[in-house]
Parts: structure tokens; C-alpha cells; sequence
């Protein structure tokens, strides 16, 4: 299990996050993921790094592509100029995992994944990563070297990864690690919003459409029996939701996230969480019947949905 970069509302002072961070290595958790668009997460990683001296005990995975304006970049110029930026700002010389955030919709994936295969070769990048890739170009990356991991939102109340044919059927294929973000559901999972009016005015998931006001319902059916297990369990319904993830196999690691100390060590604990073979069976039920339910309804606004598992063009 590991710690994911991103998280809603503003930020902390560094003081305040610096201990977050401590806490996450205290309790044991290695497996630090960021990205080059999410605030000033890498500086202040580095900035940590800087301050404990305790680079080499963590396994860093940050991820390139996305632009300040969220469109997609993937062209051998851009792949390098982010790296070296990135480097900089995590104060390091190397990068355990890299990924490219999302597909590039004007170079073909093989151009990027070998652009990113000289990083390997240099030694400055150990593993190579996709997110939001479809399985087609998963496949096509993997032809030009290996990938060692694959990154997509799943939750119980997110099924995308199980479609059948899909993501999580080619990275058992082929032997890559599923990454999950977003594994309590955006924060749905706690309960604390009933419905889509419960979101802040500006608060990024009033414009996903798949938390629409004529979803909550169906929603809620999931959500309500997630905090009934986790009651009976003692634990949070977040941890329910981590719980079930890591109980979906052992090369699916959950990365949840968040800027409260408090919320990062009930995710952490998550992991000794143990649900019973009749809790695991009606879970499934209510997550099939919702995601039945959703279908296609976009996870993402437009603009960005739109960049989700999205083809690049053919290598000529």
C-alpha cells in the first residue's frame, strides 16, 4: 500500500504537511506517489528529503504529461524537460517509478515510452508506468519495454478497472501492478455527503457528472453499507473501501490520499482491516448493481474525461 500526492481543498503550511510525511515514514509506508501538476507536492517531498536525508528508504513515483492548462504533452522534448524539472524539484537524481500521466493525443505511445526508456537505460528512472492508459496501448508500451505498473481510479464505487477485456485483464497479462487512486471513492465513502448539494461551491467533484444528484440514491445504497460493515468491524467506511481493494489481489495497491495527519493513519491501518467472506460477497453485489446502474456516466468533467483511456495515434 501506498500514499497518494493529491488531495481536495488548500494546502497546509510546510510545517504542517512535514509532519504528515513523518508520520507516513513512521508507520512505515515507502511508497510515496505524486505528480508534476499536483501543487508544489514535489517540492515539498523534496524538501523533505533535504531535511531527513531519507531518499533512498522511499520508493518515489511522480508522473509527467499533464500541462498547467491540463492539456496533454508526449513529445520526446517535453518528456525530458519535465523529467529534468522534476528532478530539481524533488531534490534527487533519480525516480523510482515514472509514469506519464495520462496518453498524449499527438504522439504515438511508443515514442514517449522510448523516450522514457532512455531515462531507464541512463539510470535515472528504475520503472516505467502508465496512467489512464486503455489496454490496447498498454500493450503497444509494453512492446517497446517493459511497464511495471499501471495507474487507475478504482473503488467500490468505481469499477472501470474490472471491464472485461479491459485495464486490469492486460496487466495480469502481461504481469504489471494495478495502481489504485482514489480508493475511498473521492471521499464519498465517508458518509458525509448525502447528496451533491453536500460538496463545497467550488469543490471539484460538483462537476462530475457520475455524482450528479440523480446518482446519489444508487450511490448511497454502496456507501451505507460500507459504514454498516465498518461498524461492525470497528473501523472507518474508508477503511472498509481500502479493505476491499486489497482483497481484490495482491497486485492491486491502493493509494489513497490526504493532507490530514489523522485521516493517514486510519488509511494506513486500513491494511489490517479484514472483511469476511460474506461482507466481500454482498460488497460485490451492491458495486455490480451500481456500476450497472452508472455505466458509462463520466468520472471526470469533460475536459478531462475526455483524456481518460484515450488512444494515441498509430506509430508510422
Amino acid at each position: 500500500m501506498g500514499i497518494g500526492g493529491m488531495a481536495y481543498g488548500a494546502a497546509g503550511s510546510d510545517e504542517e504537511r512535514f509532519k504528515v510525511l513523518d508520520r507516513l515514514f513512521e508507520l512505515g509506508c515507502r511508497h510515496w506517489d505524486t505528480a508534476s501538476v499536483y501543487g508544489d507536492s514535489e517540492e515539498l517531498i523534496g524538501k523533505w528529503f533535504d531535511h531527513t536525508g531519507n531518499r533512498d528508504k522511499i520508493f518515489l513515483a511522480t508522473k509527467f504529461g499533464a500541462t498547467p492548462e491540463y492539456t496533454i504533452r508526449g513529445d520526446p522534448e517535453f518528456v525530458k524537460s519535465e523529467f529534468a524539472k522534476s528532478l530539481k524539484k524533488l531534490r534527487t537524481d533519480y525516480i523510482d517509478l515514472y509514469y506519464q500521466h495520462r496518453p498524449a493525443p499527438d504522439t504515438p505511445i511508443e515514442v514517449t515510452v522510448g523516450v522514457m526508456a532512455e531515462l531507464v537505460k541512463e539510470g535515472k528512472v528504475k520503472y516505467l508506468g502508465l496512467s489512464e492508459a486503455p489496454p490496447n496501448a498498454i500493450r503497444r508500451a509494453q512492446a517497446v519495454h517493459p511497464i511495471s505498473a499501471i495507474q487507475l481510479e478504482y473503488s467500490p464505487l468505481e469499477l472501470i478497472l474490472e471491464k472485461p477485456g479491459g485495464v486490469l485483464d492486460v496487466a495480469r497479462q502481461f504481469g504489471i501492478t494495478v495502481v489504485a487512486y482514489s480508493p475511498t471513492a473521492r471521499g464519498l465513502a465517508t458518509g458525509r455527503y448525502r447528496t451533491s448539494d453536500d460538496f463545497d461551491k467550488d469543490d471539484f467533484r460538483r462537476a462530475i457528472p457520475r455524482y450528479g444528484p440523480d446518482n446519489f440514491p444508487h450511490i448511497l445504497k454502496v456507501v451505507d453499507y460500507l459504514q454498516e460493515v465498518a461498524a461492525a468491524h470497528k473501523v472507518t467506511a474508508s477503511q472498509v473501501c481500502i479493505a476491499w481493494i486489497l482483497a481484490q489481489g495482491n497486485d492491486i495497491i491502493p493509494i489513497p490520499g490526504s493532507k490530514q495527519l489523522k485521516y493517514v493513519e486510519e488509511n494506513w491501518a486500513a491494511k489490517d482491516a479484514h472483511l469476511t467472506t460474506a461482507e466481500l460477497k454482498r460488497i460485490r453485489e451492491l458495486v455490480d448493481a451500481l456500476s450497472a446502474h452508472l455505466g458509462d456516466s463520466p468520472r471526470y468533467p469533460k475536459a478531462l474525461q475526455d483524456q481518460l483511456l484515450e488512444e494515441t495515434p498509430p506509430l508510422k
